[in-house]
């Protein structure tokens, strides 16, 4: 859209003084639309040069009224480089709030974004899961502190968000923060949600992220081997505690459940199943998804061993489960007793279940995405890349298949 202004000093004949003075008038005109404002000065008609816009001669007075007539025009031009710069469309009303200094209050983003975050505290438990809320929190402070690195201020008016405001941002996340590429981009999706929340609200005109491209890298998603999880199993060790975190990781191990899942599973969400085994039957925590897992012989034998430990007796507990940060300290140092030269961390449990547990022993993957508890197939098919195993007895399947037609 053109936005160019045009800007023309004239006498307007029509307001003529009883003194016989041409009042001087500024018009600005803005996509055909114009507003018309005195300028406050008069001169005498014959001294007013209509070709050039201004009072003739080079006297005190038309000296005086010349300089005052710039300095309005070098107003307006202002005033439109200033609706430019803020991202504001340069419109007859809003050229005009800003001559008579009339503006709209700025919205501020970090304002924006806490009011967000204040409303999903208030549907944590219903819409949201706390973990949710932690991260948007986190993707606040974030927020806060590029802001005070790449401007040196506490706040900034969503109008001033543009495309390289996103690109040095994840320039900021990936330097200043030294996050890894994925990690970024899911503090960027996390931005991006505040922003549609701006246009939605008509408050930003144009979405920053307009042809930036949040794509993820593929990473290889480390897991357990078979001989890894028997030698783990076998274990004793010196301290009660870290058999007790080697059991509830295991029993990750053979059910898929994520940390959170198991740290809150009920001894009531535990029951028969349609073929008469024991099944677990919950809702996964991040999705609200229903999960209805069978359970194999070394996940029953952890429930069991844990069925008279005083948490889980009075707690309505499976498992008796440490916090996740104590969980994972611990499942580092059983790494190490056990010879296991990989990042122990809870998540990789998930990953093991998936890939060693079922994929690798042929249970289709189909089946292992709804064990895991998501939404589509796709989610659960970067497991099955890594799986050299899989391919290659897939691709003797199809050999032997091949001979028998006499391919």
């Amino acid at each position: 859209m053109d936005t160019k202004i045009s800007i023309l000093f004239y006498g307007r004949k029509a307001k003529t003084t009883k003194d016989n003075l041409l009042p001087i008038y500024l018009r600005v005109t803005i996509q055909g639309r114009r507003l018309e404002l005195s300028t406050h000065r008069y001169v005498s008609p014959e001294r007013w040069s209509v070709e050039a816009g201004k009072v003739k001669g080079s006297s005190a007075e038309a000296r005086s009224v010349n300089a005052y007539l710039d300095t309005l025009r070098a107003k307006a031009y202002g005033h439109d480089r200033e609706l430019l710069e803020e991202g504001r469309p340069v419109t007859l009303e809003s050229f005009r709030e800003k001559w008579v200094g009339v503006e709209d209050k700025p919205v501020l983003l970090l304002e924006v974004f806490r009011t967000h975050n204040e409303q999903i505290a208030q549907l944590v438990g219903k819409d949201y899961a706390p973990g949710t809320l932690e991260r948007y929190a986190t993707s606040l402070q974030h927020t806060r502190d590029f802001i005070r690195w790449k401007y040196g201020s506490e706040d900034m008016d969503v109008r001033k968000l543009s495309y390289g405001f996103i690109t040095d941002y994840e320039f900021w996340f990936k330097t200043v923060r030294n996050c890894a590429h994925n990690t970024t981009m899911k503090y960027l999706a996390n931005f991006k949600k505040v922003i549609h929340l701006c246009l939605r609200n008509g408050w930003l005109e144009r979405d920053p992220f307009l042809g930036y491209k949040m794509s993820k890298r593929e990473v290889v998603r480390e897991c357990l081997t078979e001989a890894e999880l028997q030698r783990m199993a076998e274990k004793e060790f010196a301290t009660e505690r870290l058999g007790q975190v080697r059991d509830v990781f295991l029993f990750s191990c053979y059910t898929g459940l994520t940390y959170v899942d198991v740290q809150q599973l009920k001894r009531s969400e535990i029951g028969e199943g349609m073929d008469g085994g024991r099944w677990i039957f919950t809702r996964r925590q991040k999705t609200e998804t229903p999960s209805r897992i069978p359970l194999l012989p070394v996940a029953l034998e952890i429930l069991e061993k844990y069925q008279a430990h005083p948490q889980c007796l009075y707690q309505d507990r499976a498992l008796p489960v440490l916090s996740n940060q104590k969980m994972n300290a611990y499942l580092k140092e059983i790494a190490d007793v056990c010879g296991i030269r990989k990042t122990l961390t809870f998540h990789i449990a998930r990953h093991t279940f998936a890939t060693t547990v079922t994929l690798s022993n042929g249970v289709p993957i189909e089946v292992v995405s709804q064990l895991l508890g998501y939404c589509n197939l796709r989610t659960t098919q970067h497991y099955a890349k890594i799986l050299d195993r899989k391919v290659s007895e897939d691709m003797q399947q199809l050999r032997e298949k091949l001979m028998l037609k006499g391919w």
